[in-house]
């Protein structure tokens, strides 16, 4: 039987990625809704990680069964660092990325390019059955560029510009994008922890 993991996640593009990089591990990686987990869950914490522990251990609390959780969000430097650990709830949690991406752009107007560096930011925990929580943390470098560009990706990803692939986080494949990725990267960290604490 395959074991099973539960990322504290709804977010379908999200899980996508997720999959994508626990490909090869013999896992069924499930949503909290796939998992019948229906639990509010408070992100009440000031950092990444804490955010990221405060949902593993909700949901390891609820199911009993080695549970994952990312917090992530943009940084931008010249707004000191907003939107931050709050950019899934900016200008509103319902309001669609494409209204929140134009409200940065307007933030950021005629600053100029040297001055719009920012990054993805990913932490993710693991929270065991026994009471062990490992954290580990990924980002990407880049820039907010002048508008939104490309289809691929969700949330921030198309202002979200990679001078070194000459292009935005949303025009690069699945593939290119778990490879450079805040999450690809958290989530490799999180595997190998995984492949060292064991299962369960």
């Amino acid at each position: 039987m395959r074991k099973k993991i539960i990322f504290a996640t709804q977010n379908e593009g999200k899980l996508k990625e997720i999959r994508a990089i626990f490909g090869e591990m013999d896992l069924a990686i499930l949503s909290m809704k796939e998992a019948g987990i229906d639990i509010p869950i408070e992100e009440t914490g000031t950092t990444f990680e804490e955010n990221a522990i405060i949902k593993a251990t909700a949901v390891v609390k609820a199911a009993g069964t080695l549970a994952l959780a990312d917090d992530s969000g943009l940084e931008i430097d010249y707004l000191n660092k907003e939107p931050g650990v709050y950019s899934a709830r900016y200008a509103g949690e319902d309001t669609p990325y494409t209204i929140k991406n134009q409200l940065l752009l307007d933030r950021l107007a005629g600053v100029k390019e040297s001055q719009r560096t920012a990054r993805f930011v990913c932490a993710v925990a693991a929270a065991y059955p026994d009471g062990r929580v490992f954290t580990v943390r990924g980002t990407m470098e880049g820039i907010i560029g002048l508008a939104p560009v490309g289809e691929n990706g969700f949330g921030y990803d198309p202002i979200f510009y990679l001078p070194e692939c000459g292009c935005s986080s949303a025009q690069l494949t699945m593939e290119q994008k778990n490879a450079l990725s805040h999450r690809g990267k958290a989530l490799c960290a999180i595997k190998e922890v995984l492949y060292k604490e064991g299962m369960e």
